[in-house]
């Protein structure tokens, strides 16, 4: 025990000196080692630090109450809910059937001593530099205690008064205002001085303004009621203190009146699941993880690991064994002098361990300081503050373990072969008789074998990713395997090369020992680049086959459903003053009830239209049977009827587009048709002499007329609906001209011309407009156009039709040079290896005249020849990963393809088009452009100058 803990203690020691005297290559190791370290270490800390505890997601969302109560809107029925209150049921079987609507009165419910503290929210527009803001309004006493840790003050305080408000950070930067500027709400004759700035710790990003309770939303809605102008509604809820809090008991209390409770007590010391009502209920779960998911996840985390630490010893082993081989005559005295094989092996091991260890304190190290650093950053990123900068050692040395291991795997094999040289050739620097392995190229391809039958059977056989990739993984190593094997197959094209890359392609597989890490690493840099890169291109061209325009190429859309459409007019003008317009199509929607009542609103006043489909146009797999309400339609047919009916014309719905108003029903002219693209004659004659220009020939009856309903009495309606019968409501008769059936509308089914609007007696409010464009907006446009449409403060959608856009080109580029870099840096490392292995030949050539530009070339060549092979492997092996994902989802999309059409859904699917493409671009940067590129720089690499060395005799 006494001999094993000296010998490593000696051999720590002279791993420690050779360590920092070369500081060069001790320096390379530890930083790629470290790196991952310091990215993991990193992300461990800020997710620990973004996780709350109980304690502190309480104060964050309680403050300083007891308990938060919410009318869930139920009108009083009993619920069931969460312990946490996040989900909720109503007590009672309401399968099938609407959820009771209605208010409840909080304060009736609260127990006997209970303080209250209301906390409402609502929206308004506000006034600010560059224009207005919807911004949330929140109406609390922040200054109660029951609301301290709710609002963090920044500067300032908060407000006391009724005409006092504090604001947000993140408002203030939006807005431009400042503590202490006067702040006015759209349609409010009223301001208010804002005399404070907070944040929201769990929602930074939040524009909201702080007000006493009724100083700002009860004043505002009377005015935009007086106006005659959708106002906003409020949301409720009351803070609660209570002595001894809210227990789980009185949490079911208040839920069988129909409020539910966010209890501090309860979150703190949560009650049995046997005891929660509503987890007794069928097909109730608790959505956790199955535990094969869960090993499949940890497989998946285990195989990237696993991966990232053979690709850190693939690339430093090579640089131990440089170091292994410039020692070998300090190894070689060391078993001159009584050490054995055990002792050399130690001296290696041990130089892995220092580099390792130093690797784990350094990259913790800087994994800390760099997230304590850019926590400011951070939660700006997640919108939301640390609960406190927690640090687990446990995981920090479990990650910190794993440097360790990296850094003595990566020292293995350099310490096995230098333990097999002999004291004569480690003190002479003969190189010996050096035999590859045999069984290691056996084991390699049975691994090829094995894992690319796994990878065809998860693509053939089953419809689950990760065998697919746990077969290409196992193939992957087994190529690794192979390295040495292939790299001798390599020597035989040297016949054919010029002098300098024969001598260097001789000299790598002479010496496939220092080749075989060094092109493996490369092997698997580029094997995983070329596989994300060819499964992100197939992906691409399917996106792009897929891809259904919302408009022509360049066309303009913009819609706005608010207020009665008051700022539409506004919002056009603007589009069409900074945009390259060429012709312009208003549109407007049909209005029933209020003017100012939004497209689906259903509030007092406002109502709807119903396109009237004639019965003989319904679709069989959708039309529901008054006497069976509740029954599927299309249950009644088999899988053949309903594959048939499928391609039924009654059951194809208008593809494509994103039209922004019910039931794809537009108030519009002939302009729209030449916006669209529309070339119809007929169509403009129709659309000029009042007639309705139809794109759906469901519509149309027998007579040629689309009928119109409109229903005043939603609730009426909504009655009729669940029972299967018409809805009530007065329906309007309109001639039609119907457009050839292959004419794209772009989700348009119908277009109304205004004079048919009129003539029927139907209301119309502003909508918006779609836009020709004279070119495609620029970016500098769109940036413009987008800022004047902000202040208008209203949620205006804008499309601009620029055709599919691929997100992935900068994700193909930036692999590239993520590959190249590996590369060059492991053929780097290699060609530093020849060097020191090939110093006796370099000593040669230069005495017997050889000029520098010789040696240059040969180095050249040797870096370029392990990064050509390495290269020209790894594109072989990750294309077959990609393909077997690729034909696993085109087995599984075909699989959902024939479900949709079984279950009478074709005419709303397309067959699936999973293309392979294989992007030659990337393939033939790295096959040419990478290595040329590591041959060069090596070759101009400076090297240190001196007098010719005596060459030692062997």
């Amino acid at each position: 025990m006494i001999t094993w803990y000296h010998s490593w203690r000696a051999a720590i020691r002279i791993a420690r000196r050779d360590a920092w005297r070369f500081k060069g290559r001790s320096f390379l190791v530890l930083a790629m080692i470290a790196l991952p370290i310091l990215g993991v270490s990193a992300a461990d800390v800020t997710l620990r630090s973004a996780e709350l505890s109980t304690e502190q997601g309480l104060e964050r969302s309680l403050g300083g109450a007891d308990a938060r109560l919410t009318d869930p809107g139920l009108g009083g029925a009993p619920v069931k809910q969460t312990p946490d209150a996040e989900s909720y049921v109503p007590v009672g079987d309401f399968d099938g059937k609407p959820w009771p609507e209605g208010r409840t009165d909080i304060k009736k419910v609260l127990p006997a001593g209970a303080k209250f503290l209301t906390d409402s929210i609502g929206s308004a527009k506000l006034r600010t530099t560059h224009g207005l803001l919807n911004t949330e309004i929140r109406e609390l006493k922040a200054s109660d205690p029951m609301a301290k840790g709710l609002l963090a003050v920044e500067r300032g305080r908060l407000p006391q008064k009724a005409d006092e408000v504090a604001a947000t950070t993140h408002f203030l930067e939006s807005s431009g205002l400042k503590v202490g500027s006067a702040l006015a709400a759209r349609g409010l004759d009223r301001e208010y001085k804002i005399v404070g700035a907070y944040e929201l710790p769990g929602s930074l990003k939040t524009d909201q303004v702080n007000a006493l309770p009724g100083a700002v939303l009860a004043p505002l809605g009377k005015a935009l009621e007086k106006a005659g102008l959708p106002g906003s509604e409020p949301s409720t809820t009351h803070l609660v203190s209570l002595a001894g809090g809210f227990t789980w008991n009185m949490v079911k209390e208040v839920n069988a009146k129909g409020v539910t409770v966010n209890s501090r007590v309860v979150a703190l010391d949560p009650p049995a699941r046997s005891e929660v009502p509503i987890y007794q209920e069928d097909g109730w779960g608790d959505f956790e993880e199955s535990t094969a998911a869960k090993a499949a996840a940890l497989a998946a985390v285990g195989t990237v690991v696993g991966l990232a630490m053979l690709e850190i010893c693939l690339l430093a082993g090579p640089a131990f064994a440089v170091g292994a081989r410039r020692s070998r005559r300090q190894l070689g005295l060391v078993g001159a002098n009584g050490g054995d094989r055990r002792h050399i092996r130690a001296i290696v091991l041990a130089g892995g361990l220092v580099i390792g260890v130093a690797a784990a304190v350094v990259g913790t190290i800087l994994g800390l300081l760099l997230t304590l650093a850019l926590r400011p950053l951070l939660e700006d990123y997640m919108g939301k503050r640390f609960g406190s900068f927690d640090i687990r050692p446990l995981e920090l040395l479990g990650i910190g373990l794993l440097a360790v291991v990296t850094g003595l795997m990566a020292a293995i094999v350099p310490a096995i072969t230098s333990s097999r040289q002999t004291v004569l050739a480690s003190l002479t620097g003969r190189r010996g008789v050096r035999k590859s392995s045999r069984v290691l190229p056996v084991i390699g391809l049975i691994a090829v074998i094995l894992g690319a039958a796994v990878a065809l059977y998860g693509s053939t056989m089953t419809d689950q990713f990760i065998v697919v990739a746990g077969g290409s993984a196992l193939a992957e190593l087994g190529v690794v395997a192979l390295t040495p094997a292939l790299v001798g197959l390599f020597g035989r094209t040297g016949r054919i090369l010029p002098l300098s890359p024969r001598l260097a392609l001789r000299d790598a597989v002479r010496n496939r020992g220092r080749t075989a890490p060094a092109v493996a690493a490369v092997l698997a840099a580029v094997a995983g680049t070329v596989a994300v890169a060819t499964y992100a291109a197939s992906a691409d061209a399917q996106g792009e086959a897929q891809y259904t325009a919302r408009l022509p190429y360049g066309a303009v859309s913009v819609m706005l459903d608010e207020a009665g459409g008051r700022d539409v007019p506004s919002v056009r003008a603007t589009v069409q003053k900074l945009l390259p317009i060429d012709v312009r199509a208003d549109v407007d929607r049909i209005s029933v009830g209020k003017p100012n009542c939004p497209m689906y609103g259903d509030g007092e006043g406002c109502g709807r239209y119903e396109v009237v489909v004639p019965t003989a146009n319904e679709c069989p797999l959708w039309k529901t049977d008054p006497a069976r309400p509740d029954e599927d339609p299309a249950a009644k047919f088999s899988k053949a009827e309903r594959r048939k009916l499928g391609d039924d014309w009654r059951c194809k719905e208008v593809g494509g587009g994103g039209v922004y108003a019910d039931s794809g029903v537009l108030v519009g002219d002939a302009k729209l048709l030449k916006v669209l693209k529309i070339d119809d004659a007929e169509a403009e004659k129709a659309l000029a002499a009042g007639q309705i220009v139809s794109f759906d020939k469901r519509n149309v009856d027998t007579k040629g007329k689309i009928g119109i309903r409109l229903v005043t009495d939603i609730k009426a309606a909504d009655a009729a609906s669940e029972k299967g019968k018409e809805a009530p409501g007065e329906i309007k008769s309109f001639s039609v001209h119907q457009a050839a059936a292959e004419t794209n509308s772009y989700g348009i089914a119908m277009i109304v011309p205004p004079a048919a609007v009129k003539a029927s007696g139907m209301a119309t409010v502003p909508l918006g407009a779609y836009f020709s464009t004279d070119k495609m907006p620029s970016s500098e446009q769109r940036q413009r156009l987008s800022g004047e449409l902000d202040k208008t403060g209203s949620d205006v959608s804008l499309t601009i039709e620029e055709g599919y856009t691929s997100d992935n080109s900068i994700i193909l580029l930036a692999l590239t040079v993520f590959a190249g870099l590996i590369t060059i840096g492991a053929a780097g490392i290699a060609t530093g290896l020849a060097q020191a292995d090939a110093e006796a030949d370099l000593k040669t050539l230069a005495a017997v005249g050889a000029p520098p530009r010789v040696r240059r070339t040969l180095s050249g060549f040797q870096c370029g020849v392990v990064a050509a092979m390495g290269v020209l492997l790894g594109s072989a092996a990750g294309v077959l990963p990609a393909i077997g994902l690729r034909l696993t989802e085109r087995r599984q999309e075909l699989k959902w393809y024939q479900d949709a059409l079984d279950q009478g859904f074709g005419s709303m699917q397309t067959p699936p088009h999973v293309p392979i493409i294989v992007p030659w671009a990337t393939l033939a940067a790295l096959l040419v452009a990478v290595p040329v590129g590591a041959a060069i720089l090596a070759a101009l690499a400076p090297r240190p100058r001196g007098a010719l060395p005596r060459r030692a005799a062997t």
